[in-house]
């Protein structure tokens, strides 16, 4: 019997041999590479280098490095792209054609409620600063003195504008409030994000008489990379047309701890807890009027204080803009957490406006 080889066979097994020879040569090349490396040294230097950041600046920093930034938008933005798609399929996509204005009762803010701060799934708060009764996590190099601190400012109520950076920020589900959600608690679906929050918020500062823009655009997808970009077109937009001294950017605390709910009782309701995160020009941005965002943020949280002891949670001022050059009273303002509800969240929104319309 007579085998007959081919020499074309016998090459392509010549190239498979060669390159499985070559791959075993690298792989013990960098195994022993790796085996030389001082881990320990490596591990400790890195620990050090993270210890005073915060958690959005180890992000930020992550996110500086193309492939992991690349990832992550990939990431959030599939994700994102199957719960439209699960909406859509199910017909319960919410649209600004399908959102309806909600009945506010005006009567049910009680009076003087007792409050207290809600220990279970909270954190301390950390703070350096204290101006009366405001307490102030400065992150930033700058000296704060009393001067800069002092809410002798004032700002127009005439016109507030709401809008979203992260609009796909939603919170933990409940019975009453069932939505599909991606990992860190992301949707579409603005009947259960912080978009139906900020509705709230503008339908209670309605019913006193102020009016409000509330924009719902969506500016973490497609794409999440570029949000803050996004959002500034949209927020230039929108004060090309009308004046306004305080100018919201509502998010949701973006900390990846689904048990962290920071939470206050007011009289009967628990509501979740709120903060200020204001930017400066520490990062390099041009921006004259951080520290008229500060006194106005300041005097907010100064009259919250008196009202409702504990609904805020120290400001945080950081180094980086976040689009509040726009305007003298433009904010951040987080409400609640991943562990929070929706409803907490509304209810927050009911004693927020109770504050905004006494200042």
């Amino acid at each position: 019997m007579i085998r007959v080889f081919r020499i074309g066979d016998i090459t392509k097994n010549l190239v498979k041999v060669i390159i499985l020879i070559l791959g075993i040569v690298l792989l013990a090349r960098f195994f022993n590479g790796m085996k030389n490396l001082d881990w320990k040294n490596l591990l400790e230097n890195r620990l050090n280098s993270l210890e005073d950041k915060t958690f959005i600046e180890i992000l930020n920093e992550n996110l500086d490095e193309p492939v992991i930034k690349k990832e992550k938008e990939n990431v959030i933005s599939k994700e994102l792209d199957f719960i439209k798609n699960s909406l859509i399929s199910d017909s319960i996509f919410s649209s600004d054609e399908n959102n309806k204005e909600d009945n506010i009762e005006t009567n049910d803010i009680p009076e003087n409620p007792k409050t207290e701060v809600v220990a279970e799934h909270n954190k301390d708060d950390v703070y350096n600063t204290t101006y009366n009764s405001v307490q102030i996590k400065n992150e930033t190099t700058f000296q704060l003195t009393e001067e800069m601190l002092t809410p002798d400012i004032d700002f127009d109520k005439t016109n507030i504008v709401i809008y979203h950076t992260h609009t796909s920020e939603s919170y933990t589900p409940t019975e009453a409030n069932q939505y599909l959600a991606n990992g860190n608690f992301r949707t579409l679906d603005t009947e259960h994000s912080v978009v139906r929050v900020g509705e709230e918020l503008k339908n209670r500062l309605n019913s006193k008489n102020i009016n409000v823009i509330h924009d719902a655009t969506f500016h973490d997808y497609p794409e999440y990379n570029g949000s803050y970009d996004r959002a500034l077109v949209t927020a230039n937009s929108i004060l090309e047309n009308v004046k306004s001294d305080l100018v919201i950017d509502l998010h949701r605390d973006a900390l990846g701890d689904s048990t962290y709910a920071p939470s206050v009782m007011i009289g009967d309701e628990k509501a979740a807890q709120i903060m200020f995160v204001m930017g400066t020009d520490g990062g390099g941005l041009n921006h004259p009027n951080w520290n008229d965002n500060l006194k106005i943020a300041i005097k907010i949280q100064q009259k919250a204080n008196e009202m409702y002891p504990g609904l805020f949670k120290p400001i945080i001022l950081r180094k980086y803009r976040y689009n509040q050059h726009v305007s003298k009273g433009a904010c951040i303002i987080e409400v609640g957490a991943t562990g929070n509800t929706l409803e907490e969240c509304l209810i927050s929104m009911k004693y927020l406006a109770e504050v905004i319309s006494n200042v």
